[in-house]
This record gives C-alpha cells, structure tokens and sequence, in this order.
C-alpha cells in the first residue's frame, strides 16, 4: 500500500507536468495561479482569440470543462463539483440561411468572483458573473448575473401521482 505522503508526491509530479501542458498548448491565452487541483476529465478548450484567468487554490472535480472562445475568469478559493461546464459562447443561428456550423459564436465573457462553490451538474453561460461567496446548488443553469452573497438552487418539483390504473 503506497503511504498518503508518497501519493501526495506522485500527484503532485503530475500536476506539475499536467500544469507545464497546458502553459505549452496554450501559451498567454491561459494564466493559473498556485494551487490548481483537478480529478478524472478536467478539459480546457480555449480559440486563439480566448483568455482563461484561473485563481489560485481552485478545484475542478470529475468530469469539468472550460470552453472559451472570447473570455472567462475564475477568482480564488473557487470548488467545482462533477460535470461543471463552462461555455463562454454560443452558436449563432438563423433558420433558412447557411449551416449552423458555419454561422460562427456568439460571445460573452464569464466572472465568477472568490470563494464560490459550484455543485454538480451546473452549466454556467455566457455574459454571466457570479459574485463571491457564492453557492450555485446542483443542476443549476447559470445564465444571469448572481450577487454577492448567495445561495441559487434549481427549482425542480417532483410530480408524483398515484397509479390508479390496474393491469391484468
């Protein structure tokens, strides 16, 4: 069994060539300060015009992706739960005329201010900021702007019916 103190120092080598990868593949279009912690399927996808700001000490769970065509800024102190995706872009689309995928983004920049935890399941949209101290329930839809000082949860009802139907 490998002690916690050897893991520490094998994850951390990984971080540090994990981190070196990606200053490589992206270059100026990425600033990460100290303390970047992510899990299984963490993706960046950034366009050459985009810019990803990512505070230090930040935690990205399994199944995370940051998608940037113009720009998005994380503060410090920031946790993501499982399968948060971050679009900064959409498609645009007029019915009738070219190919959707040949219409180009849409674009809007994306803040989320210090001290945020973002649950499970959340998508957060272009043209949205998020204050600090945040707190963005699970399966959120982010896309307006969020004060400071917040809780946001989805407002999911179950509607559960009795079967009234027999079957033979």
């Amino acid at each position: 069994m490998i002690s916690w103190k050897k893991w520490k120092r094998i994850i951390g080598v990984r971080r540090v060539r994990c981190y070196i990868a990606i200053k490589n593949l992206f270059g100026t279009s990425i600033s990460i300060g100290r303390g970047l912690y992510f899990r299984r399927n963490f993706s960046i996808v950034t366009l050459a015009e985009g810019h990803i700001s990512i505070g230090s000490n930040v935690f990205f769970n399994n199944n995370c992706s940051v998608n940037c065509c113009d720009a998005i800024t994380i503060g410090n102190n920031v946790m993501f739960g499982e399968n948060v995706h971050l679009y900064d872009h959409d498609h645009r689309y007029a019915l009738g005329t070219d190919l959707f995928a040949e219409q180009g983004y849409s674009t809007a920049p994306i803040i989320i201010g210090n001290n945020c935890w973002i649950a499970t399941n959340v998508t957060i949209l272009k043209g949205t900021q998020i204050g600090n101290n945040v707190v963005i329930g699970a399966g959120c839809t982010i896309n307006q702007n969020i004060p400071d000082n917040t809780v946001v949860t989805a407002s999911q009802h179950l509607n559960i019916r009795e079967n009234t139907k027999t079957y033979n």
